[in-house]
């Protein structure tokens, strides 16, 4: 069986980070590994009176010991961080596990032109750093800006997005998936470099926005390239099924927008 390690946060409540990673990468016939890097009661979209506890203080012993036991793996999939020592932790896990695996990294840290609560923009510039080292990277537009140091903008052209996604790979990684590109009314859709090809891929734009859509991308991202689909398939296949657990989730009369029903969606997704 493949397997996954991925680095990320546990919100207890809120389906995001490790809570949409684990069940999802698992449903595609994917062993995940995890390590969680903090403990929330709730993600932080929640207004107030979350709980955070910090596991930083973890992370290397698990590694070490992941060491000595000389487990592999496949690919290992970095998404929210919460510190610039975390993210000098990843490095330490692409030296000890890297060799043979797919790094990608998530650098879940803003959207919607905001850095989430408690990121800087030297946090961003930190951010682009481990991104030299990753194999794909699946920013949003947010993101890529504050990594590039660039003014964010509501909408940006084609010559825009194409410059954009250049300069992210020249930070260093191999493959770059730029999520959130819109050219066209009621269209939303991804941009894909590899250091010669640009592609794109769109599909129907949902008026509601959801929390946690980014991290089932992703998941759904790194389950199908492990499971030896193309960079193209894998983030068609990641957008069609964000599409669908929106949609789902709409149909609910009691939804709100902290997490989408990915669960009823599910078996989209499995091999």
């Amino acid at each position: 069986m493949k397997k996954v390690a991925t680095i990320q946060d546990i919100s207890c409540v809120g389906k995001c980070s490790l809570t949409v990673a684990l069940p999802l990468i698992s449903a595609m016939g994917v062993e995940c590994a995890i390590i969680p890097t903090a403990v929330l009661s709730t993600h932080t979209a929640f207004k107030e009176g979350w709980t955070f506890r910090d596991l930083t203080s973890d992370i290397t012993p698990i590694l070490d010991h992941w060491k000595r036991e000389k487990f592999a793996f496949d690919a290992l999939y970095s998404g929210y961080l919460g510190s610039f020592e975390q993210i000098e932790l990843v490095k330490k896990m692409y030296a000890d596990f890297g060799k043979n695996a797919l790094k990608v990294v998530d650098p879940c840290m803003a959207d919607n032109g905001k850095l989430y609560h408690g990121f800087t923009p030297e946090f961003a510039l930190h951010m682009a750093k481990l991104c030299a080292h990753a194999d794909i990277i699946v920013p949003n537009l947010t993101e890529a800006s504050f990594m590039l140091n660039r003014p964010y903008k509501a909408a940006f052209s084609q010559s825009e997005v194409e410059e954009i996604l250049r300069s992210l790979h020249k930070l260093g990684a191999k493959k770059v998936v730029l999520k959130g590109v819109s050219f066209e009314e009621g269209r939303l859709g991804i941009a894909s470099f590899d250091g010669v090809n640009t592609r794109y891929y769109f599909h129907e734009k949902v008026a509601q926005s959801f929390h946690g859509t980014g991290d089932i991308f992703a998941s759904v991202l790194v389950g199908a390239l492990v499971r030896e689909k193309s960079l193209e398939e894998a983030y068609k296949m990641a957008g069609n099924f964000v599409v669908s657990c929106i949609k789902e989730t709409l149909r609910h009369s009691d939804h709100n927008t902290y997490g989408v029903d990915f669960e009823s969606c599910i078996k989209e997704v499995v091999f």
